[in-house]
């Protein structure tokens, strides 16, 4: 499937299996590759750099088979591009306030989607696939499922817009699998209960573990379905939710940062048309300057405020080492005048 036009990525997101030893054998399995996928969601276009293991054990059934990271399907399906928060949200738009697909269309291209008509109607096509979604009717899930022996529950609430009802989502981690997708209007413990029941009588294998982004009523729908059985939180936003007093600061120290190097086309204007060394150098550092506020980190594990104040401070200690050298450098006064690196 093909989005209308081709988008750079907004956000990045590097993903490792949690898993080190194969689920079949139990031996390490090694980090064979890298591999990239993009994601067309609401949050914008997201890039996914993969890290893929495999079993070297010539004897053991998951031999050379790719095990991609857990929190890879929590985003979107498998060989398609846009995310699940984007199939909920046609959805709910086609089936609740029923808008035609042109309509459809119009409303995702003013939310940053970009997206054909044909996308739009293969995309519905899917969103009435995830609600299908039946164990008890699917033999080919039925026979993945008993070949592994056991399920690993991750369960994902979808709301494209606060206030509509959530397409709840829950698949098995080690097939990467939906198994069962519902649309609730309220996010009662009751309600998941009943579906993570449902989706325990039906798999016809143990539930070894579930895992979820920490929501209250998850947590206590799994204690009240799945008694006894472990639970952990999603380490992606386990470290979203601690590092956000973190990342708050963070971005207000990357504006206040921002706003002291300002003045760079100001100082470009200064040497246009001239080609002598320092004019070269006064254009280098500005250039510098540029790429360092336009580059942002990826959080929660790389701070770009911290990353904006180390590449500055490198740019100030190299114009601190040309003055110490003695250069003569008019362009250079009008440079720490005008932007504020000290």
């Amino acid at each position: 499937m093909k989005t209308a036009k081709t988008a750079e990525p907004t956000i990045t997101r590097d993903l490792t299996p949690e898993r080190t030893a194969c689920p079949h054998c139990g031996r390490l399995m090694w980090a064979e590759y890298m591999a990239r996928r993009t994601i067309h969601t609401l949050a914008g276009v997201t890039r996914l750099n993969l890290t893929v293991r495999r079993c070297r054990t010539a004897a053991c059934a998951g031999y050379k088979k790719p095990y991609r990271p857990e929190a890879e399907g929590a985003g979107a399906t498998r060989r398609h591009k846009f995310g699940l928060d984007v199939i909920a949200l046609i959805g709910r738009l086609r089936y609740t306030e029923h808008r035609s697909v042109p309509e459809i269309r119009t409303h995702l291209i003013a939310r940053n989607v970009s997206v054909s008509e044909r996308a739009v109607t293969n995309l519905l096509d899917r969103y009435d696939e995830l609600l299908a979604t039946s164990l008890t009717d699917d033999r080919r899930l039925q026979k993945v499922l008993a070949a592994q022996g056991k399920v690993i529950l991750a369960i994902d609430g979808l709301q494209p817009d606060v206030g509509h009802e959530v397409l709840w989502v829950i698949r098995d981690v080690l097939s990467g699998q939906i198994l069962l997708a519902n649309s609730l209007l309220s996010a009662r413990n009751q309600d998941l209960a009943a579906l993570l029941s449902a989706v325990k009588g039906a798999c016809g294998v143990p539930v070894a573990g579930a895992i979820s982004d920490g929501q209250h009523s998850i947590r206590k729908a799994v204690a009240k379905a799945l008694p006894g059985v472990p639970y952990r939180l999603c380490q992606f936003h386990y470290l979203r939710e601690a590092a956000r007093p973190i990342y708050e600061a963070d971005r207000h120290a990357k504006v206040a940062l921002k706003k002291k190097v300002r003045g760079g086309r100001q100082i470009e204007r200064q040497v246009e048309g001239r080609t002598d060394p320092e004019a070269d150098a006064v254009r280098g550092y500005c250039s510098a300057v540029r790429s360092a506020i336009t580059d942002d980190g990826r959080p929660p594990l790389d701070a770009s405020g911290l990353k904006l104040h180390a590449r500055l401070s490198a740019v100030a200690g190299s114009l601190g080492r040309v003055k110490a050298k003695g250069a003569r450098r008019p362009s250079g006064r009008a440079w720490r005048g005008s932007s504020g690196v000290p």
